[in-house]
């Protein structure tokens, strides 16, 4: 317990250190200042541009940022869907795999990762050749991180820009966010990975015989440099089915908290980013000080749940309480409940150990971080624009409560605002909410539940979450290779995808027309401890109001059933 402790300590220290460098890095990336890798990627860009037809110097307002937006994701999602499909005539496809079926999880896959959300309802080193996995979805692990990096960028640019009419260009900042920042990270990481052990190559599966006799086939393949962008994008995606629990993709404990790292890692240095850009250091020290509150009471709380296991275990006398169905013992369970806590808080979906099988209060925590948007810390760049929706409400209440016209950094927020940031809030929560309300009463959405009571409740919140809230990790008690779980799925996860990444570009483009006002007397301080509070509070109160009667039918009365000795 002790050395778990010390982990939970030290994770935020290192993460801290190896963000603040990378956000000054960023900062100059996407002001267009000099980089130490401008000499390589510089004439990289110019070709694209020049290829593509796109005039770098022409910005956008904030609905041709929107439009050219969706269109790009809307082409890419189309490439994946082609390329599964015809996967069985591609090259790299040493064990030969047929093009993927059915076409609805063709649709579901393609969607998955346009969103950045990486659900998988397939295996995939039994579905997915090495051209699929490199051409299709890696490609998306990077321009749907880059995606959400650039909607994140034209949100700080309208809220510091002084009366302006655009946000940016899309492209600019697609094309940085991929070459200035994920490629070079990537690429660094995937060295060393491989250097650690994580495989890397485009060799035919291994089969073998073991020690019993009987035969078994080890699957291969260029697993280091997706595992690198799906963790560093927030992506999520596993090469292999059982993702980051596999020796292959994470082998050794070394490569568990890396890989830990480097999920929050660029979600972490956005926040300092945002200070820089501000230019206030402190406004991006009070968002990343409430993140970081809500992230230890989450760790805490799902450790805290893990450590004592399961209440009818204990009640047999058995020594050690401790659960580890469905973890890994090399990673310990501080390993797994830091990971767990991690990739929830942030869109990633990665899993080092299976959801499904934590305590009902310790998968509560993964589900309730999801559920609040993954707003502690986030995904890259979803993770800031979504907590600053919360910021939005935050300063409008502090509006209300010393009967002022709310501000943020100068910029008065009205009832344009609000609107934006209500419907970017509450779009992603009813969408939840909603479909898992037709599953439960659904024969279709029933009969995929592998576990009966409210944990079979929980599976299916758990799925609309993950989709919605663009994680794609699952309780894997719910078999979802369906073509109601398929569509119901794709659907939910384009809706918070672009439902919140709408709003928010509205947001931008009306604070960027607006001018700074000078603060006053009046004015709210967004820089210190009252508002790291209030911002932290609202997040948890909107989510309780939102989801706890949900969560009251699944984990926590089927908690409330343990300590009673139930079980089902």
């Amino acid at each position: 317990m002790v050395n778990d402790l010390l982990l939970f300590v030290f994770y935020p220290a290192v993460l801290f250190l190896l963000s603040w460098p990378l956000s000054a890095y960023m900062k100059k990336v996407f002001t267009l200042e000099k980089t130490i890798v401008d000499t390589v990627f510089r004439p990289v860009e110019k070709t694209l541009y020049r290829l593509c037809g796109i005039d770098a110097s022409t910005e956008m307002n904030w609905r041709q940022y929107a439009g050219t937006l969706i269109g790009f994701n809307l082409l890419g999602m189309l490439a994946v869907i082609l390329i599964q499909m015809f996967q069985g005539v591609l090259p790299f496809n040493p064990e030969h795999l047929a093009g993927v079926t059915p076409w609805h999880l063709v649709l579901n896959t393609a969607a998955s990762f346009m969103t950045n959300t990486n659900w998988q309802a397939y295996g995939g080193e039994t579905t997915m050749s090495y051209f699929t996995q490199m051409a299709a979805l890696s490609v998306q692990n990077f321009l749907s991180a880059a995606t959400g990096l650039a909607v994140a960028i034209a949100l700080i640019r309208g809220v510091t820009r002084k009366t302006a009419k655009t946000i940016g260009n899309f492209w600019v900042d697609l094309v940085r966010s991929t070459l200035w920042v994920l490629l070079p990270l990537s690429i660094l990481f995937t060295l060393i990975l491989v250097q650690q052990g994580v495989i890397q190559n485009l060799s035919p599966y291994v089969h073998a015989a073991t020690l019993e006799g009987s035969k078994q086939t080890i699957a291969m393949g260029p697993v280091a440099s997706q595992e690198a962008i799906k963790l560093l994008g927030t992506n999520g995606g596993g090469f292999f089915n059982v993702n980051s629990a596999h020796p292959f993709e994470n082998p050794t404990p070394l490569t568990n908290l890396l890989e830990t790292l480097s999920i929050l890692l660029i979600p972490a240095a956005l926040v300092f980013t945002f200070g820089r850009m501000a230019p206030d250091k402190r406004q991006g020290y009070a968002v990343l000080a409430a993140m970081t509150l809500l992230f230890a009471g989450m760790l805490l709380a799902n450790y805290y749940s893990e450590l004592n296991g399961n209440p009818v275990v204990q009640a047999m006398g058995v020594s050690s309480p401790t659960a580890m169905e469905g973890k890994e013992v090399r990673f310990g369970l501080g390993g797994s409940s830091l990971f767990a806590t991690v990739t929830t808080a942030a869109s990633c979906g990665a899993v080092n150990s299976m959801h499904d099988s934590f305590t009902p209060l310790g998968g509560l925590v993964p589900l309730l971080q999801i559920m609040l948007g993954e707003v502690v810390f986030g995904g890259v760049g979803a993770g800031f624009y979504g907590m600053m929706m919360y910021v939005v409400l935050t300063v409008f209440i502090v509006g209300l409560m010393v009967g002022r016209t709310p501000e943020y950094l100068g910029k008065k927020i009205e009832a344009r605002e609000m609107k934006m940031a209500t419907v970017a809030i509450l779009l992603p929560a009813v969408t939840i909410l909603l479909f898992s309300a037709v599953a439960a009463i659904s024969e279709a959405g029933t009969s995929s539940i592998a576990n009966p009571g409210p944990h079979g409740l929980s599976e299916i919140l758990y799925a609309f979450s993950s989709g919605a809230g663009n994680n794609g990790s699952a309780f894997a008690g719910l078999t979802a290779n369906t073509l109601f779980y398929n569509v119901m799925m794709a659907v939910a996860m384009v809706i918070g995808r672009f439902g919140v990444i709408i709003p928010v570009l509205a947001i931008a483009g009306s604070l960027a027309e607006k001018q700074i006002s000078p603060p006053g007397p009046g004015t709210f301080p967004t820089t210190g401890w009252l508002f790291v509070i209030l911002l932290a509070s609202v997040v948890m109160i909107v989510g309780a109001l939102t989801f706890l009667p949900a969560l009251a039918l699944g984990p926590i009365v089927e908690h409330l059933l343990l300590l009673q000795g139930t079980t089902f």
